[in-house]
């Protein structure tokens, strides 16, 4: 099965079933974030997206919100289905984090513009980020950030090659880093299309 087709109604138990299961679904989801996520530096963290996490996601907002009826469910369903991968892209949650004793606001002031210097590098292919509207303006930017890379035949084909380098890399002024990821990541990814 696909990592990457959209969630269905069918595919969410909801608070009843799911409230059993919690516990172990939750940890065998975190296990599998593990090598799908990458820090870039000390304050910014990306996890790549796909089914398994996305599921999680929703089940865990239903479950807080006390979600029952199907169209509270199926509006929670739409807006992940948004974030999900799909055949031409990659989608990953940006999340700033910083450390409790500094000043949230003065130190996500200086971020302002990284949604133009996020760069994945499939091998030689070099793709930027394209991050969900709304979420930073000239003077703010929120600590988390949904983002998508769209995947060329070539950055594709290179992905699932075995072996290929992926590398994050932030450009930004204020906050320059670049970090090669593990191929534990890389297989992680290229699985999502089996």
């Amino acid at each position: 099965m696909s990592l990457i087709r959209p969630i269905t109604r069918r595919d969410i138990k909801g608070p009843a079933l799911y409230g059993p299961i919690r516990d172990d679904y939750r940890h065998r989801v975190i296990a599998l974030k593990r090598p799908r996520r990458v820090l870039i530096g000390d304050r910014v963290a990306l996890v790549f997206e796909n089914r398994h996490t996305l599921t999680l996601q929703i089940e865990e907002i239903i479950r807080v919100e006390g979600l029952t009826r199907d169209d509270q469910i199926q509006a929670e369903i739409d807006v992940y289905n948004e974030m999900m991968p799909n055949e031409t892209s990659l989608s990953a949650t940006l999340f700033v984090e910083l450390p409790p004793d500094v000043d949230a606001r003065a130190e996500l002031d200086k971020l302002i513009g990284l949604d133009e210097h996020v760069v994945l590098h499939v091998g030689p292919h070099a793709i930027r980020a394209q991050f969900e509207p709304g979420r930073a303006t000239t003077e703010r930017i929120a600590a988390v950030q949904y983002t998508r890379y769209p995947l060329p035949a070539e950055a594709r084909t290179a992905l699932l090659a075995a072996g290929t380098k992926l590398v994050v890399e932030i450009d930004h002024p204020n906050y320059r880093h670049r970090v090669e990821c593990s191929e534990e990541m890389r297989a992680s990814l290229a699985g999502d299309y089996a």
